[in-house]
Formats: structure tokens, C-alpha cells, sequence
């Protein structure tokens, strides 16, 4: 490539990364400007570094029943996933002795969250039996039946003076009216929504009826037995609702999926409701004892995947897939305290940290000024753009994303100063290998760059892995240092392709490093006095003192590789 060129090109990358480096900046300051959520330019903090609020949830059981070390270890696992499908990173859930379970969170969360943690009852499916009115809102079908959901007429009001007919038989199953005994009937008449009917962690036996309204206090309703546990569902998904043809409808709905148990259950359930009338047609969930949603059921569904349709939201949607989602525990908890907390690790600990990584890099840059000499200023050069592309993509993830940077995260970001400076000393002695063999700077620096660039995308790659396999088996803390570690490695691979290889080929154009000078980095005069020819051999001038062509006979030694030395045996051998 001509030399106009290959300063073009390199000038394009250089725009590029300029370009790429203003648009992170700007959605942050845009972000700042319209004051929306959590728009900063300062990245959030986690909780051991900036406090926040701590919950300590007590199990609720009935009488002469404990809790096992089983249910409180999955309690944790989906709490933990109730936590972060709100959006909310480097919390902690943990068990606290052998009852108790502690969620810390960093910060000060938000209702919604709050709200998920601490609604930590069983998630139950219920039939309905009665209503004070009926519900129009929601409805439910078999996504994948043909039997899609469609708004359901108003169910009839339920007139609650006038008693519901039963009999004195037994129940036949748990839609049959005759579960509404005269007890149940003058408690359903007699309740008030508006009013705290319920208490505290109250546990609600699952072979008998339940009286009690929904979670907005606008309905009252009669349940029948529980049919179906929350853990049995499988997956609960917000999205679209689309037609036959697989367009989008636009309407907002969940997908909802069961377990194999839970497809029997639920398949039975539905077989059973579907020709009933409203409001009997209905099964309601169940969290914390009350009512979540209560849809009709518009279609016998057996094959476990069922839609929830309404008028729902975008919001109201993922709100109510999270519940369905994560709201089964194996028992119920209530809270038994919230209270602020401070930083488990603090500001001194983070400028210690900051002080360690700070220390690194100034050895990175004089070993760079000592190795390198003037190339030092593309080493310098790259170690800046990284920290300021990381610096903002972190501000971004923070904002967008809830990510918030612990102690662990700091020792991702120290460790990235690392990668970067194996990128260019990679980059910078294959570029001098070049020159060893009598190639110009420009041509060294292209061929140099060709080979270099496979050996630095395979090493991120492995250290992307790495941090990958981090992430996913891992928890707490240690996802922390996994998800900087991966971030910091991709942002390496663009300052190299982006910033180290354009200026470095710029660089090759200017007189002071094209001609060798001996404090360029690229002291040619010298490097051709001693070149390397390949199979640990160096091809030495007639002007090279005894002394430094025994010292290059020694690198030499040391620059074999393991065919060159098997290949120097067995020559040895032959003679």
C-alpha cells in the first residue's frame, strides 16, 4: 500500500475511535441533560464500597413444621433471581444461621424491587369460586394450541347478599361450590378490602378454601383448594401477542410455561374449567395469599404452554412474568427487619485499590519508556484511550444496565493494564522481528501487524472465555471481576485494531522513528548488526565485538523454539 495510503486508512481508524469515544460520551451527557434515571457520569458503586439496604427475612411455617437447609438454599437461589430480573447487580443473598435469610442491596432500590423481595409467600394457582364482580381485564389460552387468548367478555357481577347455593355433600373437586360452607360465605360478605385483613406472614393451608382480594384492593374473591404450585412453572416470558399469520398484534402479554408436573396439573385444571361459567371459569395466582391476576380460561390447554392476555403494558407485562417467574419459594418468609447499612469495605479500601492499580501502570510505563523509548508514547497513548473508553462504557453500564462497580470489579480493571500492555509488546517486538530481517519500518510495521494481530485476538479470546465461564457459573463478587475482565478485554482488541496499529503506522512515516534513531524504539543500524535468521541462528556483522556476538549467541539459545531445538538434536545426532 502506497504510503498516502496507508496514512489514510490509518487516519479513518483514528476517526472511528473518536467517533465511537463521542458517541458513549454524548448518550451519557444527553442523559445527564434530560435528567433521566441513574444518568451519570459517575459510575454506581456496590455495596461494598458504597452501602446500602439490608433485609432479613424470617420463614413463616406452620405450627410444628422447621425449615430444612434444602428449602433455604433454594429460597436464596430465587430470590437472588427475583433481585436481579429487577435490574439490580452485585447484591448479596445469603442464609443467616439456620432460619433466617439476609438480602443486601447496594444503594437504595426502588419500590418495585422491595416490593418482589419481600412478596415471599409461595406462588399458588387457585380456582375461583366466587367474585364480588367480575373480571374483564385478562384471559388465558394455549399459545401454541391455535387456541390463542383474546379480551373476554365481563364476567356477571356476584350479587355477595345472596348466599351461594351448596349442598351438604362433599366436594368433588376443587371448583365445586360446595367448599363455600356458611363460615366461608358470612367471611366473604364480610370482608373489606380497603381494610388489613391479612396478617403478617400469614400461612394459608393449601387443602382448604381462601377468602381474599387482589393485590389492588378492587376485588374480593372465594378460591378454592390449591391445584398447582409457582414451582412448577417453568418460564414466564412478556411480549407481544402475535395472530395466525405471525404478525404482531401490539398487545402485551405472557407467555407462561410449566414443568412436567406442572403440565399434567395444569392440563387437568383447565380441562376442568374451561366449560364452566364465569366466574367459575377462572383460576386465580396466588402470591402471599392474594390475588396477583385471575384469567379466564378460554381453551383446554395440555401441552404446559399457556398466554396470558389483557390490557396490559410493556411494564405492567414484565412486572407480572417476573412474579409468575420467580415467586414460587418452597415456604413463605415475612420481614423480619430493613435497615440501612454502611460500606462493608469503604473509600480507604478503594483508593488502596485505585493506589495498586496506579503503581502498575507507572511500572508498565517506565519499563515501556526503558524498552520501547520513544515508542513509549503509542504504549502511554494506548493505556489512556483504554481507561477512558472504559471508564465511560462502565458510566454507560451503570446507567442502562444497573451495573455497579465493587472492589472485585476495581481488580478487573487493574488486571486490564496487564492485557493491554502484553497487546503492544506483542504488536511491538513482531514489528522488530521484521526489521531483523532487513525490511523497511513501514513494511516491518504492516508485516509485523499481520502476524501480531492473530497472536493478541487469540490471547483475549482465552481471557474472554475465561471471564465468560466466570460470569456464568459464578455469584456476587467474583461475576463482578468476570464482567470487567471480559469488558476490558473486547475494549482492548478495539484500542489495538482502533489506536496502536494507525499510529504506529503514522508514526513509520515521520523521519525521527523511519530512520532508526537510537532512541526511536527502531534502532535499525543496530538491529541489522545482529539479525535473527531463523532456528536459533543470528546472522552477525564483521563489526560486532566478540563479546555482543557471544551475548547474541546466548539469546539466540534462548529464542529457539521446540521444533529448532529438536531440529538442532537430531543434526547433532547425525554427525
Amino acid at each position: 500500500m502506497a504510503a498516502n495510503g496507508i496514512v489514510k486508512s490509518a487516519i479513518k481508524r483514528l476517526i472511528w475511535l473518536g467517533v465511537i469515544i463521542a458517541a458513549v460520551a454524548g448518550i451519557i451527557f444527553g442523559g445527564v441533560a434530560f435528567k433521566q434515571t441513574g444518568a451519570s457520569f459517575v459510575p454506581q458503586l456496590a455495596l461494598d464500597l458504597q452501602g446500602g439496604t439490608q433485609i432479613i427475612l424470617t420463614p413463616q411455617l406452620e405450627s410444628g413444621k422447621s425449615v430444612t437447609i434444602d428449602q433455604l438454599n433454594q429460597a436464596v437461589a430465587i430470590i437472588r433471581q427475583r433481585v436481579d430480573a429487577t435490574g439490580v447487580s452485585e447484591s448479596s443473598v445469603t442464609t443467616q444461621g439456620n432460619n433466617n435469610i439476609v438480602v443486601s442491596i447496594p444503594g437504595k432500590p426502588s419500590n418495585d424491587t422491595l416490593k418482589l423481595i419481600e412478596a415471599s409467600a409461595k406462588l399458588q394457582f387457585r380456582p375461583v369460586l366466587a367474585t364480588s364482580q367480575g373480571v374483564a381485564s385478562t384471559s388465558v389460552g394455549g399459545s401454541t394450541s391455535g387456541a390463542s387468548a383474546s379480551p373476554s367478555a365481563s364476567a356477571t357481577t356476584a350479587n355477595t347478599s345472596t348466599p351461594i347455593a351448596t349442598s351438604s355433600a362433599a366436594p368433588s373437586n376443587p371448583s365445586d361450590l360446595n367448599w363455600v360452607s356458611r363460615a366461608v360465605q358470612n367471611k366473604y360478605e364480610a370482608l373489606d378490602c380497603s381494610t388489613n385483613f391479612r396478617k403478617a406472614g400469614q400461612v394459608d393451608p393449601d387443602n382448604q378454601p381462601l377468602v381474599t382480594c387482589d393485590s389492588t384492593g378492587y376485588y374480593k374473591y372465594i378460591l378454592g383448594p390449591v391445584e398447582i404450585q409457582g414451582a412448577d412453572i417453568s418460564n414466564a416470558q412478556a411480549g407481544t401477542q402475535t395472530s395466525s399469520t405471525g404478525v404482531s398484534t401490539g398487545q402485551w402479554v405472557i407467555n407462561l410455561s410449566f414443568n412436567g408436573k406442572g403440565t399434567s396439573e395444569f392440563a387437568a385444571t383447565t380441562k376442568r374449567l374451561y366449560p364452566l361459567s364465569s366466574p367459575q371459569n377462572q383460576f386465580a395466582v396466588t402470591l402471599d395469599g392474594y390475588v396477583i391476576t385471575a384469567p379466564q380460561t378460554n381453551a383446554v390447554i395440555t401441552n404446559g404452554d399457556a398466554q396470558i392476555s389483557g390490557n396490559f403494558t410493556a411494564d405492567s407485562s414484565k412486572a407480572l412474568a417476573n412474579q409468575l417467574k420467580f415467586g414460587s419459594l418452597p415456604i413463605g418468609f415475612t420481614v423480619q427487619s430493613a435497615e440501612n447499612i454502611s460500606a462493608t469495605l469503604g473509600s480507604q479500601q478503594l483508593s488502596s485499590g485505585l493506589l495498586a492499580g496506579a503503581i502498575g501502570l507507572l511500572i508498565v510505563i517506565i519499563y515501556s519508556l526503558f524498552q520501547y523509548r520513544g515508542l513509549a508514547v503509542v504504549t502511554i497513548g494506548s493505556l489512556v484511550i483504554a481507561a477512558i473508553i472504559t471508564y465511560l462504557m462502565v458510566s454507560y453500564l451503570s446507567w442502562r444496565q444497573g451495573y455497579r462497580l465493587s472492589l472485585a470489579g476495581v481488580t478487573g480493571l487493574i488486571v486490564s493494564i496487564g492485557i493491554t500492555a502484553d497487546s503492544f509488546i506483542v504488536y511491538f517486538e513482531r514489528v522488530r522481528d521484521e526489521l531483523r530481517e532487513g525490511r523497511g519500518l513501514s513494511t516491518a510495521v504492516d508485516a509485523g501487524w499481520a502476524r501480531a494481530i492473530r497472536t493478541i485476538l487469540v490471547s483475549d479470546g482465552i481471557n474472554f472465555l475465561a471471564a465468560t465461564v466466570l460470569y456464568l457459573l459464578t455469584v456476587g463478587n467474583v461475576r463482578g471481576f468476570a464482567y470487567t475482565l471480559g469488558l476490558t478485554t473486547v475494549i482492548d482488541v478495539a484500542v489495538v485494531m482502533l489506536f496502536t496499529h494507525p499510529m504506529l503506522q503514522l508514526l513509520a512515516q515521520t523521519k525521527f522513528f523511519s530512520s532508526g534513531h537510537k532512541f526511536s524504539g527502531f534502532d535499525v543500524k543496530t538491529m541489522r548488526d545482529i539479525a535473527y535468521m531463523g532456528r536459533g541462528q543470528f546472522k552477525v556483522a564483521e563489526k560486532v565485538s566478540a563479546t555482543k556476538a557471544a551475548k547474541s549467541s546466548k539469546e539466540a539459545t534462548k529464542r529457539q523454539t521446540i521444533a529448532e531445538r529438536k531440529a538442532g538434536e537430531t543434526k547433532g545426532d547425525a554427525n
